[in-house]
């Protein structure tokens, strides 16, 4: 498994439907980047860069992030994306 390191976090983003509301079925390129997620993995947070980082996500959230944000990362054949806690914009509930 991967473990992040300091305010970082693991994540999976959630696939989007591949049809509209109405039933078009949209073709790959013209679906958005999915921006909600489901957190796997917290860093530990702390002193980072000489401020103290609270985490305040846990595993099992459903959060959204901003577009393009993180690293992309495939280990055992799964895709996940690496994020700093800054760019969670917000945890649905």
């Amino acid at each position: 498994m991967i473990k992040p390191l300091a305010d970082r976090v693991l994540i999976k983003m959630i696939e989007n439907e591949e049809t509209t509301k109405s039933g078009i079925i949209l073709a790959g390129k013209s679906q958005e980047k999915p921006q909600i997620a489901e957190v796997l993995a917290v860093g530990p947070g702390g002193k980072i860069d000489g401020h103290e980082i609270t985490m305040n996500v846990k595993v099992g959230d459903k959060v959204i992030v901003s577009k393009y944000a993180g690293t992309e990362v495939k280990y055992e054949e799964q895709d996940y994306v690496i994020v700093k806690q800054s760019d969670i914009l917000a945890i649905v509930e």
